[in-house]
């Protein structure tokens, strides 16, 4: 299944020759390790909602292909054959062949056939924005996953750490040292963090399952995702916001649909107000009348004849609805004029709101990765000074939980930066450059 659309031909490689052909009629995901590119191929050959767009992408295609019929001449061929039942049986046959051809109607034609290309480049674009808030999508639930994965392995550390808390107290109150208040502290903390990984480890399988499901597998399947790299979020990368937004301008999906069906009501209004004028036309025929008299081989009777003429049409009174069809067309031009304006509004809006977004998650991310290695050097130094005495139990624990909190944040805040970033990428109508891993 091959479902190139308009725009993205220019941001996405083509899903067959990424996925496979038999990439639609898969059962299970495939074994090996899937990156983020792979894992939206994957769906972009299978989801049926870019499927639907692109069905309807292709309808307006063959409806715009229609639209060159004004241009070329209309044939039409009738034949008849009649018997009267009279004294004698007398058969009549004949046939005609005629043709038309459209001359002159001030631009009508014209006009009809700027209306049905518009309309096709704006099917186009709402095809290519169907395909990008349907990759957005895959994105946010691939680093779900990566988040949902990490957040196990950090409660794994967790139960790690409260294990070797237990042992230790353990020992300590067996040589005298501590109370069995201790040992019942550290159970409670492990009993906690096993508690934790479980719950981490449900977060997974759902998570899994969301991503799953929106690449139109079976939520139980199992599927292995690759991580990013941990090098992300520099200054280098950022653009000026007055930067994005002309980008935005000319490739925004909506913003261009948007213009695209503003001119295809201009050219609607212009269709409607030249149908009121007239039109001209060469008309042709050629023909044959046959007609036996008595059975099939008595006498027979041919003439045949042609004709060739000028025609000039022009409506005169239709009941008003050409002049209301008109108004309705002036009124819709109107209309999709303030729809470009309020989506261009929003537009612009959705690039600010995401870039101050993505900035504050470069902020985050740092601030997450300076008490990351604060809990960890607190945790360490803490266990420490509770072997020897200098610590107690509730330290320790106090230690433990700011770590996994710390850990938790950082994760969040790692993944949640990469989905802020194709936030933006999404936002200029680049998705493209929202999936992109090799970052310096």
């Amino acid at each position: 299944m091959k479902k190139c659309g308009f725009l993205v031909f220019c941001a996405l490689p083509c899903v067959a020759a990424a996925a496979g052909d038999d990439c639609a009629t898969m059962r299970n995901i495939p074994n090996t390790v899937l990156d983020l590119k792979q894992v939206v191929d994957l769906g972009l050959c299978r989801n049926p909602q870019t499927a639907a767009a692109y069905a309807s992408y292709r309808s307006s295609h063959f409806t715009k292909n229609a639209a060159y019929a004004d241009y070329l001449p209309k044939l039409n061929l009738r034949a008849s054959g009649e018997r009267s039942h009279h004294v004698h049986d007398d058969w009549s046959y004949s046939g005609a062949l005629s043709a038309s051809y459209l001359i002159f109607d001030f631009g009508r034609r014209s006009s009809d056939f700027a209306t049905a290309l518009a309309t096709y480049r704006a099917a186009g674009f709402d095809y290519d924005e169907t395909v990008q808030n349907y990759i957005y999508s895959v994105i946010g639930a691939y680093y779900e996953l990566l988040n949902a994965n990490a957040n196990v392995e950090s409660a794994q550390m967790a139960k790690t750490v409260a294990q070797t808390a237990k042992d230790t107290a353990d020992k300590k109150f067996k040589a005298g040292a501590v109370a069995k208040a201790d040992v019942y502290k550290a159970e409670t903390t492990l009993a906690s963090a096993e508690l934790q990984l479980e719950r981490a480890k449900n977060n997974r399988e759902i998570t899994k399952g969301n991503l799953l499901t929106k690449l139109s597998f079976p939520a139980d399947q199992e599927i292995i995702i690759a991580d990013m790299p941990s090098s992300f979020g520099s200054d280098a990368e950022s653009s000026d916001i007055n930067e994005l937004i002309e980008i935005a301008r000319k490739k925004r999906p909506d913003l261009l649909k948007a213009s695209a069906n503003k001119d295809a009501a201009w050219h609607r209004r212009n269709s409607a107000f030249l149908k009121n004028l007239p039109s001209i036309s060469v008309n042709g025929s050629v023909g044959v009348n046959s007609n036996t008299i008595g059975g099939m081989f008595d006498d027979v009777s041919e003439r045949a004849g042609g004709t060739i003429g000028v025609s000039i049409s022009m409506p005169i009174f239709a009941g008003f609805a050409n002049m209301y069809n008109a108004r309705a067309a002036v009124a819709n031009y109107d209309m999709a004029t303030e729809n470009e304006r309020a989506v261009s509004n929003n537009a612009m809006m959705d690039v600010f709101s995401a870039y101050q977004n993505y900035k504050t998650a470069k902020t985050v991310l740092e601030q997450t990765d300076s008490l990351l290695k604060s809990a960890t050097e607190n945790e360490r130094v803490t266990s420490g000074m509770y072997k020897v005495g200098r610590a107690t139990m509730l330290d320790w624990q106090t230690a433990q939980s700011d770590l996994v909190d710390a850990r938790n944040q950082n994760n969040a805040a790692k993944y949640d930066l990469y989905v802020k970033r194709a936030a933006v990428a999404l936002a200029i109508g680049d998705i493209q450059s929202g999936m992109d891993k090799d970052v310096k």
